[in-house]
């Protein structure tokens, strides 16, 4: 039977959220109902609200989410209700020409729940990254829902369904930093702060953090740099030469996604360094390098999708690891606020008062 339960809603671009009635339909065949328990704000949630992403309103928003599941439908083996789950954005299909060359990771169709949560005239909802989270209920499909340790604090856990894991994956992932490394990190609010703190994790001698906020350089300390580069009045490329012997880092992380801060990325790494891309662009932005450059230095060039994650292998190790005191997850929750308090949310994120504000059910 469908429920009715209370979420957070975007109505139209630019608009406040407001927390209204949704109704959630039963889980059909591979669907799953999960009741949750704490939901991270997200700037891709910001960005549904700005329609940066699609124009498909009323978006039902929140992702970065941790809970239990409720009911499962036909077919569902990889979850069973009262399991405690992450969420996650990239449900693999098994069958595209990714997963069937053993790299699911970057599966080719992904996909999520095929009914529609509504509001309660029948309008159909566009839940934010196919999850939408930021409600007492959600309906996904059941392979976003990734069983970890219910020993784990929801929301802490739950930051890893997004920010988290892509700032950690970007580093060790996709970019491959291993022990002895030096890295550079540019940006480091959410995710660039997570890329610091899976630098440290992977053995990394040298951790050089850039941003143009103390706070979030200072913050970047406590997460494992061992360095920190204000770029409002430093120049970044310089200074990261300087502090690797004026060879420039192994891997540069761009956590910002825009062309200045990846120019800065791109002759800040040493000569077959390997730059890494995580920060999300707008449409309209463009690169120019000299392709001599490009072809000179050598390395590589990356982007980062989600952290190159594979959430049944990922989630399960990092929050192994967290319940061992070996990666302070804890430190991402700035606060946690009640469902209505959304809108504030993104207002102090906005400012860069927060790593991440926590919904917590």
């Amino acid at each position: 039977m469908a429920q009715q339960v209370k979420a957070v809603i975007a109505r139209a671009k630019g608009a406040p959220v407001e927390v209204t009635t949704i109704v959630v339909p039963d889980p059909g065949p591979g669907e799953a109902v999960v009741r949750i328990q704490a939901c991270g704000v997200c700037h891709t949630d910001l960005h549904y609200r700005e329609g940066g992403i699609n124009d498909e309103f009323p978006f039902l928003l929140g992702h970065e989410a941790a809970g239990v599941v409720e009911s499962v439908g036909e077919g569902v083996t990889e979850v069973a209700p009262g399991d405690f789950v992450i969420l996650n954005w990239r449900a693999v299909c098994g069958q595209c020409r990714a997963c069937r060359r053993g790299r699911p990771q970057y599966c080719f169709d992904t996909h999520n729940a095929r009914q529609k949560m509504t509001l309660l005239d029948g309008t159909e909802l566009s839940p934010a990254l196919g999850i939408g989270a930021f409600a007492e209920k959600t309906l996904v499909a059941a392979g976003q829902c990734t069983k970890v340790n219910p020993a784990a604090e929801p929301a802490v856990a739950g930051l890893l369904g997004c920010g988290v894991m892509a700032g950690i994956g970007a580093a060790i992932n996709t970019g491959g930093v291993g022990r002895g490394d030096s890295v550079a990190v540019i940006g480091c609010g959410g995710v660039g702060g997570a890329a610091v703190l899976g630098s440290r994790l992977a053995g990394a001698a040298r951790i050089i953090a850039v941003d143009i906020d103390d706070r979030k350089l200072e913050t970047a300390r406590t997460l494992g740099a061992t360095h920190t580069v204000n770029s409002r009045t430093t120049d970044p490329v310089e200074a990261i030469r300087e502090l690797t012997g004026g060879h420039g880092a192994d891997v540069v992380v761009e956590a910002v996604g825009r062309p200045e801060t990846y120019r800065q990325a791109f002759y800040a790494r040493d000569l077959a360094g390997t730059v890494v891309l995580v920060g999300v662009p707008t449409p309209e932005m463009t690169l120019e390098l000299p392709l001599l450059d490009v072809f000179g230095r050598g390395g590589a060039l990356k982007s980062s999708w989600y952290g190159d994650c594979l959430p049944s292998r990922d989630f399960p190790m990092l929050i192994d690891l967290y319940l061992q005191g070996r990666l302070d997850l804890r430190a991402f929750v700035t606060e946690t606020i009640e469902l209505d308090a959304v809108e504030q949310a993104f207002a102090r994120m906005h400012q860069g008062d927060v790593l991440r504000s926590v919904v917590v059910l």
